[in-house]
């Protein structure tokens, strides 16, 4: 009986084990805009931006399915990376479908106009419903189960390397720091999210000055597993030292049909040591199939879209597996 009771209390004991969680993205489709929801083995959520408004909320309506297959029924945090509409326009449809607890962002507006004061108004007048969290370069988003660190914000970066970073980027030499970019794809919130040894790049729309800054002469941010692309594979932002530096294991393109996906960005990031795969959300129509990658990569290869996003699975090991909706097409990156 003793021998029987030690066998249960063990299994007892490995029970928490066996059923340890992994952490859950998923790269939503708001064609060309960013929502990309990740799911913490506490259960807690964290939404990166909104998407688009307008079409009858289209936007928020892909992020609640998100959501519903994930079994989250609230957003505990949203980080609005910067103001422009195909990032924070989606919010006030969101809020409506299910409540918003915390909301993240880099503080004031720094564009003017009529369309612009009138987005962030409408975008304040929910946040002041929830928490407002004022992201910091170096301060931690407090999310249960994950690491989530500011590196950027409101055009500041952080000032030391992260651990284990800090080596020289040799492809700084002979670049010179991009001219300043005023607009609020500058102020974007880039967050590095850490869940054991899985490391996940986000920087929003970041523009190629900001950048310099983390990478040139040393690289503040390190290497990465999963990198989201920035500005949708525009070329206003990934530059060659940048990507080179981070040098992602595997690249994720949230471009719309018509919008990123830029042939140039895209061939950087497949010449850059290291990269096993690059996915997109969609066939990018404005290049070519030299610069698009495999149909099997690709959530959503017709013109006519069917809003199929792309998840990533990680555990704590590093080992993550990317999966295509579209087709269930998937594959496992193993940390080496």
């Amino acid at each position: 009986m003793r021998a029987l009771l030690s066998g249960i209390l063990l299994l007892a004991g490995a029970w928490p084990l066996a059923a340890a969680k992994d952490l859950e993205i998923y790269s939503i489709d708001v064609e060309g805009g960013q929502a990309t929801l990740l799911v913490s083995p506490s259960g807690q959520s964290l939404l990166i931006d909104a998407g688009w408004p307008g079409m009858n909320h289209r936007d928020a309506g892909r992020i609640a399915a998100a959501a519903k297959a994930a079994g989250v029924h609230k957003i505990d945090y949203l980080l609005i990376t910067h103001y422009h509409t195909d990032h924070v326009g989606g919010v006030q449809g969101l809020a409506k479908r299910m409540p918003i607890l915390n909301f993240v962002d880099h503080g004031p507006q720094t564009e003017t106009g009529k369309d612009a004061e009138i987005l962030f108004n409408e975008y304040v007048s929910f946040r002041d419903k929830g928490n407002h969290i004022l992201a910091k370069p170096g301060e931690t988003i407090p999310i249960k189960g994950i690491d989530v660190q500011v590196l950027s914000a409101a055009g500041n970066g952080i000032v030391a390397p992260l651990p284990d970073a800090g080596q020289p980027t040799p492809e700084c030499a002979g670049y010179p720091r991009p001219a300043a970019n005023r607009s609020e794809n500058g102020q974007s919130v880039g967050v590095v999210i850490t869940f054991g040894a899985f490391r996940m790049l986000d920087m929003g729309d970041l523009t190629k000055d900001r950048e310099y800054d983390l990478v040139c002469p040393n690289n503040k941010i390190g290497i990465v597993d999963l990198f989201l692309v920035s500005h949708h594979g525009s070329n206003l932002s990934n530059s060659l030292p940048f990507i080179h530096a981070i040098a992602p294991r595997v690249a994720l393109m949230n471009n719309g049909p018509q919008k990123g996906g830029d042939p140039e960005v895209w061939q950087t990031l497949r010449d850059t040591r290291g990269l096993l795969d690059l996915w997109q959300l969609h066939y990018a129509v404005n290049s070519d199939k030299a610069h698009n990658s495999a149909d099997a990569f690709i959530a959503n290869v017709d013109t006519i879209c069917e809003a199929k996003w792309i998840k990533v699975t990680a555990e704590k090991n590093g080992t993550f597996t990317v999966v295509n909706s579209r087709d269930q097409f998937h594959k496992t990156y193993v940390k080496k």
